[in-house]
Order: C-alpha cells, then sequence, then structure tokens
C-alpha cells in the first residue's frame, strides 16, 4: 500500500479542466466527466490512505488495439502527409501504428488535443476516409485565423506526432434502412458525409440513393472535388452545389454548370430537391449551428418532420 502525506496527496489531486479544453461536441465522457471521475477516485484513495488506487496499478494493462476504445485515453500518431485543398483547408493523413485499429463508425470523429502558449486546446474533427481503411486515417481542417487550434496545426510539419482520442457521435446507417439520403452540408460539415457516400457504393447491395448539397463561397472552395466527382459517378449518387459568392454559371466547369445554385440555399431550392427524390427523403445535416437551424426550418417547410432529419 502506498503511503503519502498530506502535500502529497495535495499535488496529486487532479485539476480541473479549462473550457479550452472542451471540444464542445458532445463528447461522452467529456474532459470535465473524466475530471468528476479522477476526482472522485482521488478522494477515495486518499480516504483510505491507498496510493495504489490512484495509480492503478491493480488494474488490467490495455491491449494495443484498445487503445482508441478507451475515451480516456489519447494515443500519438504521425503525421503522414498533409494537401492543400483551398486557401484556408486542408487534408492531413495521419499513420496508424500495426496492431491498431480506428474501429470507426460511420459519421464519427476524432478529439485532437494541443497547446498554444501553454494552454491545452481541444477540437473535434471527422475523419474523411472509408471506415475500414488500414494503415491511416485523413482529417479535413479549416485553420483560421484567430483559431487556438488552428494556431497550433499551422505549426505541423510531416512527421510530427500528434494527440487523438477515441471516436464520438457518428450516424446509426444500416444498409437500404433509407430510401433517399439527402445530405445538406456547409463547408468542413462535408466531413462526416464522405464516408457514409464511400460505404454506400462500396457496397453492391445497398441500393440507397444519395443526393448532396455542399454550400460554399466559391467554386474553388469546393473540398474533395475529385472524390466528390468520382462518387457522382456511381448511378446512386447525385452532388448538387450552391455557391453564394460565385458570379456567374460561366466561371465553372460544364460537369458543374447544370448541377449548380448561384446564391444561398432557400426553401425554393430544398423543396425541389425533396421533390425530387425517388424514395421517401432522409435528410442529414451538417454545418454551423446557423445553417443547421436553417436547413431544419425549410426541410420543415418543404413536408419532412424531425424524426427524418438527423443534425451532425
Amino acid at each position: 500500500m502506498g503511503e503519502c502525506d498530506d502535500e502529497d496527496w495535495l499535488l496529486l489531486k487532479p485539476k480541473e479542466p479549462l473550457p479550452s479544453q472542451c471540444c464542445a461536441s458532445g463528447c461522452k465522457p467529456c474532459v470535465f466527466d473524466i475530471y468528476e471521475r479522477e476526482l472522485d477516485k482521488w478522494k477515495r484513495a486518499r480516504a483510505k490512505g491507498d496510493i495504489d488506487l490512484l495509480t492503478g496499478k491493480r488494474e488490467a494493462p490495455m491491449k494495443s488495439d484498445d487503445v482508441l476504445l478507451n475515451p480516456e485515453c489519447f494515443s500519438a500518431f504521425q503525421l503522414e502527409s498533409l494537401k492543400k485543398l483551398t486557401e484556408a483547408a486542408s487534408l492531413y493523413r495521419f499513420r496508424v501504428p500495426i496492431g491498431v485499429h480506428l474501429k470507426l463508425s460511420l459519421g464519427q470523429h476524432l478529439v485532437l488535443r494541443g497547446t498554444v502558449d501553454g494552454l491545452e486546446v481541444q477540437r473535434a474533427y471527422t475523419p474523411v476516409n472509408r471506415v475500414n481503411a488500414e494503415g491511416y486515417f485523413e482529417v479535413l481542417i479549416k485553420l483560421y485565423e484567430d483559431g487556438l487550434m488552428s494556431q497550433y496545426i499551422k505549426t505541423w510539419k510531416v512527421g510530427d506526432v500528434i494527440d487523438w482520442r477515441r471516436p464520438f457521435g457518428g450516424f446509426p446507417y444500416k444498409p437500404n434502412k433509407y430510401g433517399h439520403l439527402l445530405m445538406f452540408v456547409s463547408g468542413t460539415g462535408i466531413a462526416p458525409m464522405l464516408s457514409i457516400i464511400q460505404s454506400i457504393t462500396d457496397n453492391e447491395e445497398d441500393e440507397t440513393f444519395v443526393t448532396l448539397t455542399g454550400c460554399f463561397r466559391t467554386y474553388e472552395d469546393i473540398y474533395m472535388k475529385s472524390l466528390l466527382q468520382e462518387q457522382s459517378l456511381y448511378w446512386n449518387v447525385k452532388t448538387f452545389y450552391v455557391l453564394s459568392k460565385e458570379e456567374t454559371l460561366e466561371n465553372l466547369p460544364w460537369s458543374y454548370r447544370e448541377k449548380t445554385h448561384l446564391g444561398r440555399l432557400n426553401l425554393e431550392v430544398i423543396k425541389t430537391l425533396v421533390n425530387s427524390c425517388r424514395k421517401a427523403p432522409f435528410a442529414l445535416v451538417c454545418g454551423s449551428v446557423t445553417f443547421n437551424q436553417d436547413v431544419l426550418n425549410y426541410l420543415r417547410s418543404a413536408g419532412l418532420d424531425e424524426d427524418s432529419c438527423f443534425m451532425f
């Protein structure tokens, strides 16, 4: 049994997380949930005067393939490559060690941990690769001039080791569960949709129709163009774009002109998309809080109820 005096116990007391350490994505458990559990464990260990209860020496060791399954642990992954997609956004690929499987579900996100000027920050990002990808995972990240996490990410170099925590969230999808998936995304909100679309097109027996509507400022701002073009070649997948700052369709390649609306997403556009569905539509929405609420209101006006919508 380990022994400590009062000063030692105070040094071992868990520190309450700062607000910046919460990624605000509804993770379960949240860093504050983990803190409460650690604090409770500390109190019990101190009451019994047994430091082994605090250090966990009596617990079974974690298996290598369970690393990311523990929501309380961060795991280190090496940055393998980065590809700039737009002026502010890039695709980052991380190497997954041998013996470690991410075991992602569709649309799940990982939590990134970084430190800026001594302050720890955490943010959630959704891998865009197929959920069964081996040896790597990729995340689409847009950098913001004043963003704390962006300041940290700007320092990354290929070969750096970065901390990520287990997946959360996701969309409980099953093949052929829905007749027609209507996806509405804004900016990097496209990320969770990509693994879902690829899961559908990879399964020859999944006959779900998909229409992805991507809202961006201009044609140049559309993320993952090559992948979207590739997926739209499948018989059951269509892509449609709403470009708020593009002045004329003549600036676009011919293949985009017939599937692009200039301006903002509105009720008329959504009604047209809903009415064009070959089967009963189910909507997936991912963007800013304002975008999500606007789309939800439009969908209600178009005849879809909340049971036919899922918000990431």
